[in-house]
């Protein structure tokens, strides 16, 4: 059984009456396994895990969602040294919202507890000053309209389920439950939900599962492997990450091949509406492939940990900081190379935006929590070290969004063809299509700015029948990620038509695309 990385260049784990978990060892050890740190080592791993995020993503942010469906060649300068991250705070503070948007749950927990519900967090989220995307957006309006957890993050309320959103704020969770999986399994079921459902929900589940294992182990092929134990088998999720796994045993030296497997067979988006049939894809699945990646591949180097996940493209600011943050967790602060940490004490006493947070102390308020979960979860807490009580892995249970659908057509209303609008004068729009679900993207705006931001009421009519009432508000920060959206039509012939209810002159709904799904055969 190989042994833990013991002594300075890693953290102090002494095991008592068992052997460590290993890759080589499946069963991750059994429910009686303890671990000791010192308290000092416990705290150089959270710190490395919170600072890690912070410099996986500053490495990425120049690069975010500009190569989509394509790596960043090696030819590509990525800029790296002690000025980045002063410039990001500087110049572009909402890059952080890997961070701050943890930093919204973290608060409710000191603020709280532990036990604090799902309601206190949802509230927190949805009442907060920062902008929000995809499904955190869907369901901060959900929650603003009184749809609360878990249904604010079910696929029927929200197209953007399995979006990447939990996936990269789910790093407190695993911080706060170190070898303790279950436990962290349990904060991502409470939090979660609030945004996103079935692999959405899996990407976070599966991100904060390999903090808890960071903390552990520095085989980062158990970490990674033992983690996804936690996601159900019959997922997509899963069968994803599985094949990134099994794809690097069969290319070990090279993750170009290994991403182009994961391009070839994984790529196609089915449920966010702005990347189905487009080469930008956010899903959680897609971009934690590309997370393992950095992980696999860098093998420990932390160089090369955060230029592969950044280089596989897509979301490459959120994946490094992932994958930064859970290779800072194995290691270490204390071991994370200074070239990487160079900048990092220029920002590190600064206010995340949106928080009274800086890294110094996210750093005390994560080392705080830890030490409730070690206790709570069965561990001891003495005067100058910790004993954890190491959990084997239990899977949460299985939740697939978008079920029996398949995208089959997006009709374009946008450039070249005239965008379709519902105003005072013009009171409808309507579409004729054959399917079992459809997706309207747009948007509610004023068009005169001297007007006050208003709640915008449509009808919406199936075959001449009334069969829901739309809230559009033209507020930005409370808007409807999309305008229309039903999973769960009668497949065959259908007439959709959207009839002003209260839009008066000044105010419109435009309508860029119809997204038609049908039943799956």
């Amino acid at each position: 059984m190989k042994m833990l990385r013991m002594g300075i260049a890693g953290l102090l784990l002494a095991v008592i009456g068992c052997s460590s978990p290993t890759a080589e060892s499946p069963s991750g050890g059994n429910k009686s396994s303890t671990f000791k740190l010192s308290k000092a080592e416990l705290q150089d791993k959270i710190k490395g895990g919170w600072a890690g995020q912070v410099i996986g993503c500053s490495y990425g942010g120049p690069t975010e969602f500009k190569w989509l469906g394509s790596m960043i060649n090696d030819q590509v300068p990525i800029a790296w040294d002690e000025h980045q991250m002063t410039m990001w705070y500087d110049q572009f503070p909402g890059l952080y919202d890997d961070v701050y948007m943890d930093l919204t749950f973290v608060s409710v927990f000191e603020e709280h507890g532990i036990d604090a519900p799902d309601s206190l967090h949802a509230m927190a989220f949805a009442t907060a000053d920062y902008m929000l995307w995809h499904a955190n957006q869907a369901a901060r309006y959900n929650i603003l309209q009184g749809i609360m957890p878990p249904a604010s993050g079910h696929y029927l309320n929200n197209p953007h389920a399995d979006d990447i959103d939990f996936q990269i704020e789910s790093d407190f969770a695993g911080l706060m439950s170190p070898g303790m999986i279950n436990a962290s399994s349990e904060l991502c079921d409470r939090i979660g939900h609030i945004m996103n459902y079935g692999d959405g929900w899996y990407g976070g589940v599966f991100v904060a599962g390999m903090y808890t294992q960071a903390f552990i182990s520095d085989d980062i092929q158990f970490v990674v492997s033992e983690a996804l134990k936690a996601v159900p088998q019959e997922s997509r999720f899963y069968q994803l990450i599985s094949d990134v796994i099994r794809w690097h045993k069969e290319y070990p030296d090279d993750w170009k091949r290994n991403w182009f497997e994961i391009q070839r067979k994984w790529s196609f988006e089915k449920g966010c509406p702005d990347g189905v049939f487009k080469a930008f894809n956010i899903d959680a699945s897609l971009n934690a492939a590309y997370i393992v990646l950095g992980l696999l591949y860098g093998d420990g180097d932390y160089g090369k940990t955060v230029d592969i996940s950044t280089r596989a493209g897509q979301d490459s600011d959120c994946n490094p900081s992932n994958a930064a943050g859970i290779l800072g967790t194995m290691i270490g602060f204390s071991n994370i190379p200074d070239y990487w940490k160079q900048g990092l004490d220029r920002v590190e006493d600064r206010n995340f935006s949106y928080t009274d947070l800086a890294l110094t102390d996210v750093y005390q308020l994560g080392y705080k929590h830890a030490l409730q979960m070690i206790e709570r979860g069965g561990g001891e807490v003495t005067n100058d070290s910790v004993v954890i009580a190491y959990q084997a892995v239990q899977p949460v249970r299985l939740e697939q969004s978008f079920d029996g659908l398949y995208p089959r057509e997006r009709v374009e209303h946008q450039w070249p063809l005239a965008e379709k609008q519902i105003t005072h004068a013009e009171k409808s729009y309507r579409i004729d299509f054959k399917g079992a679900g459809i997706v309207l993207t747009g948007y509610a705006q004023r068009t005169n700015g001297a007007l006050p931001e208003k709640d915008l009421k449509l009808k919406v009519l199936l075959n001449g029948e009334q069969i829901d009432v739309l809230t559009l508000p033209t507020e930005v920060a409370s808007r409807k990620t999309d305008v229309y959206w039903n999973y769960e039509l009668p497949e065959g012939d259908l007439q959709l038509e959207l009839v002003t209810a209260d839009l008066p002159e000044g105010y419109r709904v435009a309508i860029t695309s119809a997204l038609i799904y049908d039943q799956e055969k």
